[in-house]
């Protein structure tokens, strides 16, 4: 199994996306790449901490490859706005990479530079993985326990529908 925490903007949305795929394990919700010594979504959400909204995706890369996991990332979030997703603007909501070994970093850096050679202005930033802050368990599997909620309703199926139309020989 591997590791790799990835900020694309809301953690409930890359959450729902991550936990569709076939070979990814668990998607938990958090908090990375701060400078406060914790991380709380109040905290958070003030942009202040430093801290990023992060998923941490657990994948048997015999199923999945890292290739595939970034070409769902950068294909169902925009990687070229520093700080934004959408409508969700400000630091907890940048594009970015936590890599956990040298290998994917190497992998990491391909992606993004053959995207560069295809024109497009990626902005992600990536770093090793720092510290890991588990976000509260009521934003855990947060689409799923509320399909009704409007942001949701909004923001995530749009994102669903790409990985449909481009990854469906991934989906579980």
């Amino acid at each position: 199994m591997q590791h790799i925490i990835l900020g694309g903007g809301c953690f409930w949305c890359t959450e729902s996306v991550f936990l569709s795929l076939k070979g990814v394990q668990s998607v938990v919700s958090g908090y990375a790449g701060g400078t406060a010594q914790t991380a709380d979504y109040e905290t958070v959400c003030t942009g202040q901490t430093g801290h990023v909204e992060v998923i941490d995706v657990t994948f048997d890369e015999n199923v999945i490859d890292l290739s595939v996991i970034l070409d769902v990332f950068f294909a169902t979030h925009d990687p070229t706005t520093p700080n934004r997703q959408g409508n969700d603007i400000g630091t907890q909501y940048a594009s970015m990479i936590f890599y956990t070994d040298g290998a994917q970093l190497d992998v990491i850096h391909d992606k993004i530079n053959a995207l560069k050679a295809d024109g497009i202005a990626v902005v992600t930033q990536v770093r090793p993985a720092p510290e890991f802050y588990q976000a509260e368990d009521y934003h855990q599997n947060f689409f799923a326990k509320n399909p009704a909620q409007s942001y949701c309703n909004f923001a995530i199926p749009p994102k669903l529908a790409k990985l449909r139309a481009n990854f469906s020989e991934y989906l579980k």
